[in-house]
C-alpha cells in the first residue's frame, strides 16, 4: 500500500473544486502541520477495542450529526463532554464493564448526502456537505478549499480545548454531575432512573468512605475523536509514515482523529476509500446497512483486515428498526463463519430518520424506534451467542428539539421549538440518557427483559 493507491480507484463522494491549484496549496499546507493525535493515542485505542470486541469493555461513541467551525466553543464542548461522561458512568453501573469513550468531535466536519444538489427558492444549487468543503447559506455552496485548512485549525482547538478540560479536573469523580431529573413525564419511569442514580451516588461514596477512590481513573477519563474519513484529500494530507510503537516498525497513521470509519455510501469493495482505509493502522469502523449481503460483508472484512487482528474493525450496524431483525442474524452468522472478531456496534439513528409532516416539515427520528433497534440488536446477538459491544449515537449535550419522544415525551409539533442540526437530528442530552438508562437496565437484569424501554 502507498499513501496515494486509493487516487487510482473510482470514489462515491467526490468534491469537485473550480480552483486546483487553490487545492493544491491547502494539500500543501496540510502536509506541513503536526499530527493532530499521535500513533501512541491511537495503538492505544486499538489495544482497548480488542478488549470490547472479547466482552471486556463497551464502547460508547456519539456527537454530532455534521460538526460546524461554530461548534468550537467552550459550551458545546463542555455539553458533549458532559453528556458522554453521565451515558458512560450509567452504562458502567449497569454492564459492570470499562467503557471506551470515542466522540464524533474534532474533525467530523464533512458528511454525505444522498444527493449533491438540492433546490432553494427554485433554484438548484449545491447541497451542504460539512463545514470543511462548503457553507450551508445558499451563497456559500460553491465548495471552498480553504476550508480544509480551517477544518484542521478548528479541529486542534477543539482538541486542545478537550484535553485541557479532562486534565484539569472536568471528569473528576469526586464532584460527579448534577443529575436532573424532572424533564422524565412518567412517574414509573422518574423512579427507575433515580434508583440507578441512587446507587451510583451511594457506590461513589463509598469508595470515597474507605480510600479506594484515590486511582488516576476517578480523577480524569479517556476520549478518542473520530470522524467519518470521507474526504480522502484531507485524509491522506495528515496521513504520516511513524514508527509504530508496538514494534518501532514504520507503518502509515492518519493522524487527523483516532478512529475513522467508513460509511455505507462509500464501502465498496473496489473503491477509493477501501483502498485508503486498508493501509493504515488505525481502528476503523464500517458503517453496515441492510443493502450489503453476508458474503459481501466477509469480502469486505477480508479486504481491509486480512490478518483478522481483533479490535482493528468496528461494524456500525445501522439498519433501521424496521429491517434489523431481517438482516443483522444474516450478518453476525457469515461473520462468525468466517472467523474475524469485530467489535459490533449499533446505529440506531441512520435508519430511522422521517419527515415530520406540515407545516414544519423537519428531519426527524422517533425515539422509540431508535430503542427500539437497540432493544432487537441486544437480543438478536445474545441469541447468536454474540455480543453487541457498543452504540454510535448522533447527540450534542443542549436541550434541543430534533427528536420525538424519550422520557420528556416531545411531539411532533414541539420540534420547531429549538431545531438546531443543519443535517440529521440529534438526541438532545435527555434522550441521550434514556438510551444510556435502557442498556444499562438490560445489563443488570442479565440480558432478560428490556427495562425502560418498554415503557416508551
Amino acid at each position: 500500500m502507498t499513501v496515494t493507491a486509493w487516487q487510482s480507484k473510482p470514489m462515491k463522494q467526490s468534491v469537485v473544486y473550480s480552483n486546483q491549484l487553490a487545492v493544491e496549496d491547502s494539500l500543501k499546507k496540510l502536509e506541513s502541520l503536526p499530527p493532530l493525535v499521535t500513533p501512541h493515542e491511537i495503538m492505544k485505542l486499538r489495544a482497548e477495542l480488542k478488549e470490547v470486541a472479547l466482552g471486556n469493555k463497551f464502547l460508547l461513541q456519539g456527537g454530532d450529526c455534521a460538526e460546524l467551525f461554530d461548534y468550537c466553543s467552550a459550551e458545546p464542548i463542555d455539553g458533549k463532554i458532559k453528556v458522554l461522561l453521565q451515558m458512560s458512568l450509567v452504562l458502567v453501573w449497569g454492564a459492570r464493564i470499562p467503557v471506551v469513550r470515542i466522540a464524533r468531535m474534532a474533525g467530523q466536519f464533512a458528511k454525505p448526502r444522498s444527493s449533491l444538489t438540492e433546490v432553494v427558492n427554485g433554484k438548484e444549487i449545491q447541497s451542504f456537505r460539512g463545514d470543511n468543503i462548503n457553507g450551508y447559506l445558499p451563497h456559500e455552496r460553491e465548495p471552498d478549499p480553504g476550508r480544509l485548512v480551517s477544518s484542521y485549525f478548528h479541529s486542534a482547538a477543539t482538541l486542545n480545548y478537550l484535553r485541557a478540560q479532562l486534565s484539569s479536573g472536568f471528569a473528576d469523580l469526586h464532584h460527579p454531575f448534577s443529575w436532573t431529573l424532572s424533564h422524565v413525564q412518567s412517574d414509573h419511569i422518574r423512579l427507575e432512573y433515580q434508583l440507578i442514580v441512587n446507587s451510583i451516588t451511594e457506590a461513589l461514596s463509598f469508595m470515597h468512605t474507605i480510600g479506594a477512590d484515590t486511582s488516576p481513573s476517578i480523577n480524569t477519563a479517556d476520549f478518542y475523536t473520530s470522524h467519518e474519513g470521507l474526504l480522502l484529500e484531507y485524509e491522506q494530507s495528515l496521513t504520516r509514515l511513524l514508527p509504530d510503537p508496538t514494534d518501532s516498525i514504520p507503518k502509515y497513521f492518519n493522524t487527523s482523529a483516532h478512529f475513522l470509519w467508513i460509511g455505507d455510501r462509500t464501502r465498496q469493495l473496489d473503491g477509493a476509500h477501501v483502498e485508503y482505509f486498508r493501509g493504515i493502522q488505525n481502528p476503523i469502523g464500517i458503517k453496515i446497512g441492510p443493502t450489503i449481503s453476508g458474503a459481501e460483508l466477509v469480502q469486505l472484512l477480508d479486504t481491509i483486515n486480512p490478518t483478522k487482528a481483533i479490535g482493528k474493525v468496528t461494524l456500525i450496524t445501522r439498519y433501521g428498526a424496521s429491517l434489523v431483525t431481517q438482516k443483522l442474524s444474516e450478518h453476525i452468522e457469515a461473520v462468525q463463519a468466517s472467523g474475524h472478531i469485530p467489535v459490533w456496534q449499533c446505529d440506531p439513528m441512520h435508519g430511522n430518520t422521517f419527515t415530520s409532516p406540515p407545516p414544519y416539515s423537519l428531519k426527524t427520528r422517533r425515539f422509540a424506534d431508535i430503542i427500539s433497534e437497540l432493544r432487537d440488536c441486544l437480543r438478536i446477538h445474545k441469541d447468536h451467542g454474540s455480543r453487541l459491544c457498543g452504540m454510535h449515537l448522533e447527540l450534542t449535550g443542549e436541550n434541543v428539539t430534533e427528536c420525538v419522544g424519550g422520557s420528556e415525551r416531545l411531539e411532533e409539533n414541539e420540534l420547531n421549538r429549538k431545531y438546531e442540526t443543519y443535517c440529521d437530528p440529534r438526541l438532545n442530552m435527555n434522550q441521550a440518557l434514556d438510551a444510556a438508562f435502557l442498556v444499562a437496565a438490560y445489563y443488570r437484569r442479565g440480558g432478560v427483559g428490556v427495562g425502560v424501554a418498554d415503557m416508551y
